[in-house]
């Protein structure tokens, strides 16, 4: 399972940093000093979801190399979704 949460962060992050950059270019190109509310709440808005799925994979990630390490021979009960 570690190479999906590390997809999974890669991707986050690229989602993360895409909020911000591609506007923030935008301003410095055409001199605007100001965005609309609405273009500012949609940015904060994902801004903060893809900041919270980056520390939440980072917790699972943490938990999942917790396990693995502490309870190696528990590993597999631990961490299947069936039971």
């Amino acid at each position: 399972p570690m190479y999906l949460f590390l997809s999974n962060l890669s991707f986050a992050d690229i989602c993360f940093t895409s909020t911000t950059v591609p506007k923030m270019l935008l301003n410095i190109q055409t001199q605007r000093k100001f965005i609309t509310y609405a273009e500012y709440i949609t940015q904060v808005y994902f801004f903060m979801l893809f900041g919270d799925l980056d520390n939440f994979l980072l917790t699972v990630m943490a938990y999942d190399r917790f396990v693995a390490i502490c309870h190696p021979l528990q590993y597999m009960v631990m961490l299947n979704p069936f039971i």
